[in-house]
């Protein structure tokens, strides 16, 4: 791969310091990270540093300013944006070109299971921005969104791109068995998949 996620990238900026005897992470402190000396490194070995930073969560302005006084995108991710509020930094009016936008990563569930699990009114909500009426075409216009999105980069994980519903995600967070086991057959692939990909690509200039 060319570009690496850095995970919790918000420990580049402070990490929560525990005691050895403690037998819970609820003891603790913020400690600062030597982040900023470690990014100035590797900019000795990067002209541009191939990274993104991981920011979901309750992420401070502190870390905010860490990612951007290294020029690393941040996450844009879909499924968090449709909660009725205008102001949701997910929705994709809201995206800016440093950032990378997925419908949903590997800790999600499938789009189309995540849709059809959603409360009637929040589906509403969904169907008015993404303007559409027919629930059978989902995941489909989240994927065009993403590639139309402002961001950088757009990322797509292949059950979306597959349309696969409920049981198909990749991993459930805070559980420890039947994860990172899912694969796809070739059989599973719609032969006008790549034209149609293809196409949506080429109209939004990814």
């Amino acid at each position: 791969v060319d570009i690496v996620r850095i995970d919790h990238f918000r420990g580049f900026q402070a990490y929560w310091e525990i005691k050895a005897e403690q037998e819970t992470a609820v003891e603790g402190r913020w400690v600062e990270a030597p982040g900023a000396a470690l990014l100035n490194s590797l900019k000795h070995v990067f002209s541009i540093l191939p990274f993104v930073a991981e920011d979901l969560g309750v992420i401070t302005e502190q870390v905010t300013a860490l990612r951007k006084q290294f020029d690393l995108p941040g996450m844009k991710i879909l499924q968090f944006a449709y909660d009725g509020d205008p102001a949701n930094a997910y929705l994709p009016h809201h995206h800016c070109f440093e950032s990378v936008v997925y419908t949903g990563t590997h800790d999600n569930d499938t789009s189309l299971s995540w849709y059809q699990q959603l409360a009637e009114q929040q589906q509403a909500v969904v169907k008015s921005y993404l303007n559409i009426s027919d629930d059978d075409v989902m995941p489909w216009p989240l994927i065009e969104t993403a590639l139309a999105s402002v961001s950088c980069l757009a990322m797509l994980p292949m059950q979306d791109i597959l349309s696969l519903g409920q049981g198909q995600r990749m991993n459930t967070p805070g559980t420890t068995e039947g994860n990172w086991q899912w694969r796809y057959d070739w059989s599973e692939v719609p032969e006008d998949l790549s034209e149609r990909l293809a196409g949506l690509c080429q109209q939004y200039d990814r």
